[in-house]
């Protein structure tokens, strides 16, 4: 693969077989953003478990403490009372049978979270196929099905973002901007690992986190000390 001189400069600069204390990485990795926009922030973390068995997965959502510094465009599926709560609380797009009629026939898809009442998932269910394949499909485990849709809303301007496994058993998540600083993206790593060690199954066997790497949106990647990871994920899971 080919890379600009900006990136060869900033693998330069580093021990890239190194494992980095998680301060020290996001040092490098602020250092080594070098693109003229503001690069996001990214976690990639491979779990030693099989997302192929259910009692495996690792799914779940986490609020930010700085938010993800992305504007995010929300869509609710709701009636009455709870519709009229969620365009309160901020939503951009509010609907039930017109939305699905929307997205159905007009391909709209112009927002980032979707969010559903409980009784309104029937209707959401017909549009699995467009929404599913976009990991967009409302979900309880997500908190983005749930009667109190104005909540959700609110946590998800907040900067709540999802965190799941892929084939391959790795977590990908946004954790900021690099204008942010080292201390707030510090902070937003540490709550995110600390969900993902509370998610932990209790089927999983053996090393737990695999591997940790950490990078801006042009730069190139950071690995982080999986054996500290453990230890600083339990305590932040202990503070939530």
């Amino acid at each position: 693969m080919f890379h600009g001189k900006k990136y060869v400069d900033s693998v330069k600069s580093y021990d890239k077989t190194q494992q980095f204390e998680t301060g020290d990485a996001i040092g490098v990795v602020l250092s080594t953003a070098k693109a003229k926009f503001d690069e996001t922030v990214e976690v990639h973390v491979k779990l030693g478990v099989d997302s192929r068995h259910a009692d495996q997965q690792v799914r779940g959502a986490i609020v930010l403490p700085n938010g993800t510094g992305k504007s995010v465009r929300v869509l609710v599926f709701a009636k009455g009372d709870r519709a009229d709560a969620a365009a309160a609380a901020g939503a951009d797009y509010v609907g039930a049978e017109d939305m699905v009629e929307r997205i159905q026939k007009e391909g709209f898809l112009d927002f980032d979270v979707v969010i559903a009442s409980p009784d309104t998932m029937g209707l959401v269910g017909r549009l699995g196929r467009i929404l599913g394949p976009k990991g967009l499909m409302p979900n309880p485990k997500a908190g983005t099905v749930t009667p109190d849709v104005a909540r959700a809303v609110k946590e998800a301007k907040a900067g709540k973002i999802e965190y799941r496994l892929d084939k391959t058993n790795i977590i990908h998540c946004p954790i900021g901007k690099v204008s942010f600083g080292k201390e707030k993206i510090e902070e937003n790593f540490n709550t995110l690992l600390g969900a993902i060690v509370r998610a932990k199954p209790a089927a999983a066997k053996g090393q737990y986190i695999r591997s940790c790497v950490i990078a801006s949106t042009m730069g190139p990647g950071v690995k982080i000390n999986t054996t500290r990871l453990m230890e600083l994920g339990a305590v932040t899971a202990e503070k939530a």
